[in-house]
C-alpha cells in the first residue's frame, strides 16, 4: 500500500498534537520514479560531503529510507545519478535530503523516491567527514534512527513509531 499523507494526518491527530507524528516543512522537491514511499529511517549528517551518502547506499538497504541533513547547503549536490542507481539496487524505498541533488535526468530513471531541497550541478567534496546514525535536524522535525517515514506528492511525515495501516 502506497502513503497516503493526507490519510495518516486524518487518523492520526492525537500523533500530530503530542508530536509522535511530524511534517516536514513544505518546500521537498520529488525525483525518483516512485511519488510515495515509507520505511524506516537510517540517518546521517554531513555536510558538503557525500563520502557517507555513498557508504550508506552501498550497503542493503532492507526498504528503509536514508535520511541526510546536509545542513540545508545548497552549494553542491549530495546525491546524484550514480547513488540513485545504488540506492535501487541495494533496497532503499527513498532519500530525503536537507540539501541537494544532481543529474535529474538518471534520478527519474531510478525505481526509488527522492525527495531533496534543490537541484545543483556541482559535486560535493569527499573527505569521509560526517555522522551516521544520530539524530538530525530536518526543516519541520526531528528524525531519529528507526522513525517511520511515510511521502507522497503532499508531503514527509516523520512518525516515532510504525503506523497501523499506513
Amino acid at each position: 500500500m502506497k502513503p497516503i499523507t493526507t490519510d495518516i494526518c486524518d487518523a492520526n491527530e492525537a500523533r500530530l498534537a503530542d508530536g509522535s507524528l511530524r511534517v516536514l516543512t513544505p518546500g521537498f522537491l520529488h525525483f525518483g520514479k516512485r511519488v510515495a514511499f515509507a520505511g524506516p529511517a537510517a540517518t546521517l549528517k554531513v555536510f558538503e560531503d557525500n563520502s557517507l551518502v555513498r557508504a550508506a547506499l552501498e550497503s542493503p538497504g532492507e526498504g528503509k529510507v536514508l535520511v541526510v541533513d546536509g545542513g540545508g547547503s545548497m552549494r553542491c549536490a549530495l546525491v546524484g545519478g550514480m547513488l540513485g542507481v545504488l540506492a535501487e539496487k541495494n533496497g532503499w524505498a527513498g532519500i530525503v535530503v536537507n540539501g541537494c541533488v544532481r543529474d535529474t535526468d538518471e534520478l527519474k530513471t531510478c525505481d526509488i523516491g527522492i525527495r531533496a531541497l534543490g537541484v545543483h550541478p556541482q559535486k560535493s567534496q569527499k573527505r569521509n567527514v560526517g555522522q551516521p546514525d544520530v539524530t538530525v535536524q530536518m526543516p519541520g522535525a526531528v528524525v531519529r534512527p528507526g522513525n517511520w517515514i511515510y511521502a507522497d506528492a503532499d508531503g514527509v511525515l516523520v512518525s516515532d513509531e510504525k503506523l497501523p495501516g499506513a
